[in-house]
């Protein structure tokens, strides 16, 4: 079995399993939350605002049915056909395309920049989910889709997210939404801070600008507020 043979079923495992309420996943925050609060890190460095904007790793589809509002033709796009079920069951006006990708296997992500062209990239704590092995060819995947004109977002939980997850640790456990992420082989694995804009320049992007903000889920801490994690974001992209 390969590493993504492995990673592509521990997800599909998941997302049959998980609830089809909204807030019912960890990160299912509120797009007010979330989104809404990365798009002006990134629309000030769009080359074409007009090109499709793809949500890689869209999961049940809550962020990319806000994206839908904003902009002409967004793609949503997970390795999981069951994350996808949810995200078409919650979009019967079909307000986005969803489509079934392993961002991580080069012929995949060059069929779909061939059918859509270079496109826009949205993808929140992607990266820092995948196996070892995948990070760079999801890096190589990322540049495949932006093609020369397009931009990617990326947001992905940083070093210092590692003891604020450890701090949700209880005698009995941990919380319920972390709790099906660790049964199913899935905890976020650590990536250093600067590992993430060497794999991007390693796909051949520059990075455009960064920072720091947090990542907000649905889990609430022993304080009863809601977690946020702490993360970095990138915008990366070709320069002429």
């Amino acid at each position: 079995m390969s590493v993504t043979s492995r990673y592509r079923e521990a997800w599909e495992g998941f997302w049959r399993e998980a609830p089809g309420g909204p807030g019912e996943v960890l990160w299912d925050a509120d797009p007010a939350l979330t989104a809404e609060l990365h798009l002006p890190l990134l629309t000030p460095h769009l080359l074409d605002a007009g090109l499709p904007l793809v949500d890689l790793g869209c999961g049940n589809g809550t962020q990319t049915r806000f994206l839908a509002g904003r902009f002409p033709h967004v793609v949503g796009a997970d390795l999981a056909a069951a994350a996808l079920d949810h995200a078409r069951r919650a979009d019967p006006a079909g307000r986005a395309a969803y489509r079934q990708l392993n961002a991580a296997d080069k012929g995949e992500t060059q069929a779909l920049h061939a059918e859509l062209g270079d496109a826009n990239v949205y993808l929140r704590g992607v990266l820092h989910q995948c196996d070892p092995d995948d990070r760079q060819p999801l890096a190589d995947g990322i540049a495949t889709l932006v093609g020369r004109r397009g931009r990617a977002l990326l947001v992905e939980l940083s070093e210092a997210a590692r003891p604020v997850l450890g701090s949700l640790a209880h005698p009995s456990g941990p919380p319920p939404k972390l709790a099906p992420i660790f049964r199913h082989g899935i905890a976020p694995g650590e990536v250093a801070d600067d590992a993430v804009p060497r794999y991007l320049r390693s796909a051949g992007l520059s990075v455009l600008a960064s920072g720091r903000a947090p990542l907000t889920t649905t889990e609430s801490g022993p304080d009863g507020t809601t977690v946020r994690l702490p993360s970095l974001w990138l915008v990366a992209g070709r320069e002429d």
